[in-house]
């Protein structure tokens, strides 16, 4: 118990300190902050500015003004979207289910495919299938993912005709909305895979060479009862941050490749945002994907005091 509470203040206090930040940036920058706050396309005469900032409560003291900020963010009211005329609050929430579509099985699938595979690979020697399978997994990720969009596309929409070029869907039918998740998840997942292999392939050629591995094997533990029982919860550790991490950045979504495939997710969401200056816009995302990052780690250090006895120890 001791743990979590620690834990959630110390993310408490996190989100504290960059909420705060992401009220006082705008409002230190040189000029006036209702510029900021409603985007710079938005031109209007003196009169009409004088009474946003009264609605915006911009005319009242900065403390007033925060407290205010604080009510906002309780009832996730994160201001309105200038450039796409409606609350950001609901913009996000508009996008999320089809950011959340495409990230959360790349990052399953990524995460089993590359940890399971990585494992095998670091357990057994380099033999030439071997080291042939790490080349391919260390090409993969040296690729930057719209690369590997871009090709996939070109290959398999525009030569092949086997998927659709772009969005999310056409008719809106369950095997519709699959045929046009599969080239996007595909390629994410064999980057995050790629990366997972060869997390967990490094991870696991050091645990094998560790003391408790000779001890395991002269008690008779063999075979997959010694590599995913002991072998494995030990190496995964690393791979613990670097999952999390990924959920944490979810809602960001892939932000080229999601260009790439023109889907409307989260991602094209942070484009035109910064393309439009859109700030009430900007500040809502990064809002959510703070919130998500740090719940994110505070999900892992939780995870590495359940895998790690000796951390519960201490």
């Amino acid at each position: 118990m001791g743990f979590n509470k620690t834990r959630l203040l110390r993310v408490l206090l996190a989100l504290f300190f960059i909420f705060t930040l992401n009220f006082l940036i705008p409002r230190m920058m040189p000029g006036d902050p209702l510029v900021f706050l409603m985007g710079e396309d938005v031109v209007l005469d003196p009169g009409a500015m004088d009474e946003l900032r009264v609605e915006m409560g911009l005319d009242q003291p900065l403390w007033r003004q925060y407290i205010r900020y604080w009510g906002r963010i309780v009832t996730l009211d994160f201001g309105y979207s200038y450039h796409y005329n409606q609350k950001v609050s609901a913009l996000i929430l508009s996008r999320i289910p089809w950011t959340l579509g495409l990230m959360l099985p790349v990052i399953l699938l990524g995460g089993i495919l590359g940890m399971v595979t990585g494992t095998l690979s670091g357990w057994k020697g380099d033999s030439r299938l071997n080291r042939g399978f790490t080349t391919l997994n260390l090409v993969i990720y040296s690729t930057p993912p719209y690369f590997l969009a871009l090709a996939c596309l070109y290959v398999f929409s525009v030569r092949l005709e086997l998927f659709p070029l772009k969005g999310f869907m056409d008719s809106g039918t369950l095997p519709d909305i699959l045929h046009h998740y599969f080239l996007p998840v595909l390629v994410l997942t064999a980057f995050f895979a790629s990366r997972n292999f060869l997390l967990m392939r490094g991870s696991v050629r050091q645990e094998k060479k560790k003391w408790y591995v000779l001890r395991a094997r002269s008690m008779g533990i063999h075979g997959p009862r010694l590599v995913f029982g002991h072998v494995f919860v030990n190496a995964a550790l690393p791979m613990v941050t670097m999952i999390a991490l990924d959920f944490g950045f979810l809602f960001s979504g892939a932000l080229l490749v999601e260009i790439v495939f023109s889907m409307n997710g989260m991602g094209i969401l942070i484009y035109e945002a910064v393309l439009s200056r859109d700030y009430p816009l900007l500040q809502g995302i990064f809002l959510v994907i703070t919130l998500m990052v740090v719940l994110a780690n505070l999900a892992a250090e939780i995870c590495y005091h359940r895998l790690d006895p000796r951390l519960r120890i201490q």
